[in-house]
């Protein structure tokens, strides 16, 4: 009997086919695992990512929020005040009315198309009172928005004007308008602001940071389309802007404003400029440039009438610079007030070139040289003290460089390196030609000469108050070092004082009941045109301080291109004298009784400046064709010059200023001497 076979549904599976589905069942087990593991870290992924945004970051997204779902439309903030050193204001921001239009809800309330004659009407009157395009209204009327400016800042009686008509979706706001209450007064100084609070010329620029203060906003909301919408609108407000109270005297200011004027137009000058200041802490009490300008205008003026000439515009001084190369002497112990200096009798040589004085003048003692204003007896003065010291000194004055005031656009005037001065450069710049300054490095330089031998850095902003915080910052006084000693300076000043008596230059500097001290100066300008000085433009100035005894003030004044004698003894003296007189009595200063004793001296001296014409058109040169001329220091224009003048027949080699000439100066020549010059650039 067959055993029977079992049946294939009943077969039990074999070993590897066991091992088969395990293996199948533990990788099933893995990815059910593994994708659990992944769908946990989603999980946990996007719930922390939802708790950093919704818990840890809710405040900033909130605030993009609120951005997103708001307008906000720039106010002008209250700018800072701007006061003389007493508290007079000279530039405040006054609440003016801005109008601005909802034409949505213009039309809500009218229920009218735009198109109608109701439109037009209102067009037509706001046109009229805003003194506005009648066309450009119309079309702002016709959008959609729900915020658009009409106009801004008006005046009050634009504003009830407005008011009285009483349209729908026409409103205002308040904002800042700067004013100026002085009008003129210190405009040059103090600058202006512009229509988005920005200061655009003068403390309002340098000042800007200080005075605007906070951005103030107008907050509206806006759709998805930035279009406003609803009625809800406010007003965030910004910080104070600090207030600036200046070193200017309202007072003085408005002294030296009246009195430089009158000069200007007396005189025919083109412009002029004055400077008042306190030369014992560098405090400015008043800067003037005639012609100015109103700042709350200041678009009608030009630029020329806007620029603070004092400090932006440098020129020649002339004669009122010799009273730093006597300074320089007498700190070097190169003479004394009673040296005696040769005048030469009126020509004197220097570098192939001759120097004249107004009139002829023999032996001067160094105070009477200063006095009588010798161009010969100052040049000889230089020669003593050498380049390099002279030069020295001179940036030791502020010369060259700019003062340090605050305020935009100072010049720094011209003093070339010492490398570059030949012979007739020295003697040039001794009395004031071939180096430029400022109005305001003068007033710095002979302050230093006044209060002791301290230079000081000069200060137009006495305070700073920030009324937020209710804190003042006052600006102190500051030395940026001594140029000469106390004797120097004293025995500078009774030379100055001298220079004001009656056979003085500057005589018409007087002011009764006092005794003061100053220099005179009258400076050729430089023709743009021929390179050389002009012999009809000048520059009629003075210097001078006030009472000789205890300084109170030093005043610097300037005519630039007066007509007929432009002498700054006849012209910028008498300035000086009405400025110093009014201003001492307003300072409650009692008149002097004593007066400072000077020497006895020949009253038939001349009373006018004296300067000599070094440009190449109008230079003086003695020459002689029978010998040759001394060409050492001179430029190929000058060489070419005298060649014209003497019609010898020069061969010139090279650029520059002569170095060497055959034959030597002085030397006979004949016609058929070869004669040469060579040239080099200074080093």
């Amino acid at each position: 009997m067959k055993t029977p076979r079992p049946s294939p549904s009943k077969r039990r599976p074999s070993r590897k086919e066991d091992a088969a589905k395990e293996r199948e069942i533990r990788a099933l087990r893995r990815r059910v695992g593994a994708f659990i593991v992944l769908f946990v870290l989603v999980a946990a992924t996007l719930i922390g990512r939802a708790f950093y945004l919704q818990v840890l970051c809710a405040e900033a997204w909130q605030e993009r929020a609120s951005e997103q779902h708001q307008k906000i439309v720039r106010l002008t903030p209250q700018r800072g005040a701007i006061y003389d050193r007493s508290g007079e204001a000279l530039a405040v921001s006054l609440e003016a009315d801005s109008f601005y239009l909802d034409p949505t809800r213009m039309r809500q309330e009218l229920e009218l198309p735009p198109e109608s004659e109701v439109y037009r009407a209102h067009a037509r009157d706001l046109a009229r009172v805003l003194e506005l395009d009648y066309a450009s209204v119309l079309q702002k009327m016709g959008t959609n928005k729900r915020f658009i400016w009409l106009k801004r800042r008006v005046s009050r009686d634009q504003a009830k004007q407005v008011e009285a008509l009483t349209l729908p979706g026409v409103a205002s706001i308040k904002e800042h308008k700067r004013w100026y209450p002085n009008g003129r007064l210190a405009g040059q100084v103090v600058g202006f602001s512009g229509t988005d609070n920005q200061g655009l010329e003068g403390l309002e620029r340098y000042y800007n940071s200080t005075l605007a203060g906070g951005q103030r906003y107008l907050v509206t909301r806006k759709d998805a389309t930035g279009r406003s919408f609803g009625s809800s609108r406010h007003v965030v407000k910004g910080k104070l802007g600090s207030d600036i109270y200046l070193s200017i005297d309202n007072l003085i200011q408005h002294i030296t404003e009246r009195e430089l004027s009158e000069a200007v137009r007396a005189s025919g000058a083109r412009l002029g400029t004055a400077l008042v200041m306190d030369p014992h802490n560098g405090e400015i009490l008043a800067m003037a440039t005639y012609p100015d300008y109103d700042p709350n205008e200041f678009g009608r003026f030009s630029a020329a009438q806007r620029r603070n000439r004092v400090i932006c515009d440098a020129y020649e001084p002339g004669s009122t610079f010799k009273l730093f190369t006597l300074a320089a002497a007498l700190e070097e112990d190169e003479i004394t007030p009673e040296t005696t200096i040769d005048c030469e009798q009126g020509a004197y040589r220097v570098g192939g070139k001759t120097i004249h004085d107004y009139r002829p003048m023999g032996e001067l003692s160094a105070r009477e040289v200063f006095k009588y204003s010798s161009n010969i007896g100052v040049a000889k003065i230089a020669e003593r003290l050498g380049v390099q010291r002279f030069h020295h000194y001179l940036k030791e004055f502020g010369f060259g460089v700019q003062s340090g005031i605050k305020f935009d656009g100072e010049a720094d005037g011209i003093l070339h390196p010492a490398s570059r001065w030949f012979p007739i450069d020295l003697a040039a710049i001794s009395f004031g030609q071939g180096v430029t300054l400022t109005p305001l490095q003068l007033g710095r330089a002979l302050s230093a000469v006044v209060n002791g031998g301290e230079l000081l850095e000069p200060r137009l902003v006495h305070k700073v108050v920030n009324r937020e915080h209710d804190q003042s910052n006052v600006i102190s006084r500051h030395v940026e070092r001594r140029v000469i000693s106390p004797e120097t300076a004293a025995a500078m000043r009774e030379m100055m004082v001298g220079v004001t008596e009656e056979d003085g230059t500057g005589s018409r500097a007087q002011v009764p009941g006092f005794v003061v001290g100053g220099k005179t100066g009258t400076a050729q300008k430089v023709d743009t045109v021929t390179g050389g000085y002009s012999p009809d433009k000048l520059v009629s100035s003075f210097v001078g301080f006030a009472p000789a005894h205890d300084p109170r003030l030093v005043v610097v004044i300037t005519l630039d291109e007066p007509e007929g004698d432009a002498y700054g003894g006849l012209l910028a003296a008498p300035v000086f004298s009405e400025i110093v007189e009014q201003s001492l009595r307003y300072l409650h200063v009692p008149a002097q009784v004593e007066t400072v004793p000077s020497p006895s001296v020949d009253t038939s001296r001349p009373k006018v400046d004296n300067f000599s014409p070094l440009g190449p058109e109008l230079l003086q040169i003695d020459s002689d064709a029978d010998s040759m001329p001394d060409f050492r220091g001179m430029s190929a224009r000058q060489v070419l010059r005298t060649m014209e003048e003497t019609g010898l027949n020069i061969h010139i080699e090279g650029y520059g200023r002569v170095v060497k000439q055959a034959p030597a100066p002085g030397k006979a020549v004949d016609p058929d001497t070869r004669l040469s010059v060579l040239l080099q650039p200074p080093e």
